[in-house]
């Protein structure tokens, strides 16, 4: 095949960061009007690699060739002049301008100083057209939906002229419904001629939706195979380099005789600026299962986690753990009644990066008198304990004296998974407890979890993955805009009921 027949090769790009070698002699290339995923366990080099291809980084070492043409790309401005667009994981729109206001941002028919709104607008509405991308040029971006915003960032990379589309994560915070609207969009766009690197860690999607598929491992190419000859175990495989099993063992919960749930939540109210963003929520966490959240992020759950864990106080209603009026409690009181949590950001809101892993996992329990010798710690005894929880959980480190930084992400969320289950709680609250995590992690942690809720304990999972609310909980709450809109049992559940539901708001959608 001729070098004119591919949209872009990559050849041996390497690049590299103090102390990392994010991307390692990569080569790889992409046929013109092909959807090609790229995917790979986190830190795998994705990212970078993707960035080196939209010109935010400039690689150490390595060619780029856009239609056959060597290329050095020497920025973003000059990488979308080339048809190079990539639409980023998180929105890059400016809510209280129009669709139209949005797309044209910096690229203005008439000028800066004048705007040519009426040519703008006819402009927006024939590509969206052109592209059936449904979307009103005269809306404001406020109003839309996240499946609309996203077709408004695709839009923006199109009014520039994108032959090379490059999607970061795009189905990360789209309902079931809004992912298949999506691939329409992008198979229209493959049969219009344009060429499509899909960036996901979502293996079922890649396999609907790409035509073949680069993996990375270690900031390498694994290989490249054509997606209608591979399979989710294949593919697993060859990101983490071992055979992955993706069933999940549900043993039964012991009997539990507590008299009141570990968690129960009444009409909680909680207001920021004049809005409710969390609006009469009610539920209950049983001894004993797993309750999930499930809804399109950005709706109250990271609230909901705060109000639970004692960081946000209740404006209304009532929140009772373990059968008491916990509203006025502190955090370091309800942890010692029995509340654990794995918090949605582990760098930033679990682990101090800079101090080293003993310290990390002593965190929460460092006052506890078993590690104390009247003022003094006792380190013997500290680093026994922290050795027994480094072997049960697999945290894969060179020294128990590493600052927790040097850790991968799956071996820092193994860790504070350790440091949480292993305290003897009751309550635990997990929140996107495998975001960022490779298979392999993903079904440790997983395990963890049902293991915890086999021993009896409480489960809040507030997750943005629906197979893994699916594969994991015993009841489903959805939130809507800060309210409890429906709740579904494990047996009654489905993608397409729990999409209607984050869409609509509620049961009749």
């Amino acid at each position: 095949m001729a070098d004119a027949e591919w949209m872009v090769e990559v050849r041996h790009i390497t690049k590299r960061f103090p102390g990392l070698v994010a991307n390692d002699d990569i080569s790889f290339a992409v046929r013109r009007g092909e959807i090609h995923a790229i995917v790979g366990e986190n830190g795998a080099g994705k990212s970078t690699l993707m960035k080196i291809l939209a010109g935010l980084h400039s690689p150490d070492a390595g060619e780029i060739r856009l239609e056959g043409r060597p290329v050095r790309l020497r920025g973003p401005r000059h990488a979308a002049q080339l048809g190079i667009g990539m639409v980023h994981q998180h929105f890059m729109l400016i809510p209280r301008f129009t669709v139209t206001e949005n797309v044209v941002l910096g690229s203005e028919p008439g000028g800066r100083a004048r705007l040519d709104l009426a040519t703008a607008r006819a402009r927006v509405e024939a590509l969206a057209r052109r592209y059936r991308l449904d979307v009103d040029p005269d809306a404001r971006v406020a109003d839309l939906s996240v499946g609309q915003q996203q077709r408004v960032e695709i839009l923006k990379v199109l009014y520039r002229g994108a032959r090379l589309l490059i999607l970061d994560e795009p189905t990360a915070v789209l309902a079931p419904q809004e992912v298949e609207e999506l691939f329409r969009h992008l198979r229209a766009l493959r049969q219009q001629g344009a060429t499509v690197l899909f960036i996901s860690h979502k293996l079922d999607e890649v396999l609907a939706i790409a035509d073949r598929i680069t993996v990375l491992r270690r900031g390498r190419v694994v290989g490249t195979v054509e997606a209608r000859a591979a399979t989710k175990a294949q593919l697993a495989e060859m990101m983490v380099g071992r055979p992955v099993l993706f069933r999940v063992q549900r043993p039964e919960p012991a009997r539990q005789d507590e008299p009141a749930p570990p968690l129960a939540l009444e009409g909680v109210t909680c207001r920021e600026g004049g809005r409710a963003v969390l609006d009469g929520v009610s539920l209950t966490v049983r001894a004993g299962e797993i309750y999930a959240v499930a809804g399109v992020e950005g709706n109250g759950q990271a609230e909901l986690v705060q109000v639970v864990a004692g960081l946000r106080p209740v404006d209304g209603g009532r929140l009772r753990l373990f059968g008491h009026d916990a509203a006025g409690w502190s955090v370091a009181r309800r942890r010692a009644a029995g509340l654990a949590v794995i918090p949605e950001d582990r760098q930033r809101q679990a682990l101090v990066l800079p101090m080293t892993l003993w310290e990390n996992a002593l965190l929460g329990s460092h006052r506890d008198p078993r590690w104390r010798r009247g003022p003094l710690y006792r380190p013997a005894a500290i680093r026994a304990q922290v050795a027994r929880l480094v072997a049960a959980y697999d945290v894969r480190t060179p020294s128990l004296d590493v600052p927790v930084a040097a850790l991968s992400g799956g071996n820092q969320q193994k860790l504070v998974l350790a440091r949480e289950l292993e305290r003897g709680p009751r309550l635990v609250v997990a929140a996107q407890p495998t975001r960022g995590l490779d298979v392999g992690a993903i079904e440790f942690v997983w395990g963890q979890l049902l293991a915890a809720r086999a021993r009896g304990l409480g489960i809040l999972l507030i997750s943005a993955d629906l197979e893994e609310i699916l594969a994991l909980a015993d009841r489903i709450g959805v939130l809507v805009r800060g309210r409890l809109v429906g709740e579904v049992p494990r047996d009654e559940a489905t993608p397409e009921r729990l999409g209607r539901l984050m869409l609509a708001g509620g049961e009749t959608a």
